[in-house]
């Protein structure tokens, strides 16, 4: 790893670790910002690891500061949330731009890094497809299990959205992953949608 780039994941991971929400995992409590992008760096490293610098950077920084917005501050309907998403994305790749800066990236790469945060061209970039199934995988390994109980009636459909935006490499590692029998079922179910 070149020190550029160390630099860089130190400064995300000093951000991240500024989130006052906290993760348990395994019995050791976590911010939550800075579990959640180091389990999406370890992600795009086994989807590609071959992965290129810049994203590997994105993968450090994909939601940096995003107790910085809350959820809470938008609409509760789905426009709310879209809204959320979006000006969340912005905040993001602003805050990635700066740091990138800092470090002494060119404007080139931190252009791709924040074409990745953003999502551009999803299903011609293969940076940002990587990007969309790690992101996927991150929720399936160390989010879902907690968060479909209490939202049985819906789960089906949002696992289809999900998995929508995945690809055939992604759905693979989704399908391996250790589920409880009830988590297992929906994700079946969310996949015969989809095929």
């Amino acid at each position: 790893m070149n020190d550029k780039l160390q630099q860089a994941f130190d400064l995300f991971d000093a951000y991240n670790k500024r989130d006052p929400n906290r993760i348990i995992w395994e019995g050791q409590s976590f911010p939550q910002e800075y579990f959640l992008a180091i389990k999406l760096h370890d992600w795009i490293k086994k989807l590609d690891p071959q992965a290129e610098e810049t994203l590997l950077l994105a993968s450090r920084c994909q939601h940096i500061g995003r107790w910085e917005i809350p959820r809470e501050s938008y609409a509760p309907d789905r426009e709310g949330y879209l809204k959320w998403r979006k000006e969340l994305a912005i905040y993001h790749a602003k805050k990635a731009s700066e740091i990138l800066k800092e470090v002494g990236y060119s404007t080139d790469q931190i252009n791709a890094v924040q074409n990745i945060i953003l999502k551009k061209k999803i299903k011609v970039n293969s940076a940002v497809q990587t990007m969309e199934n790690a992101l996927c995988l991150v929720f399936l390994a160390y989010q879902y299990e907690e968060f479909y109980p209490k939202h049985r009636d819906k789960i089906v459909n949002i696992l289809k959205k999900s998995l929508l935006k995945m690809d055939a490499h992604g759905h693979s590692f989704a399908l391996s992953l250790p589920y409880s029998p009830d988590g297992h079922e929906y994700i079946k179910e969310a996949l015969k949608l989809i095929h």
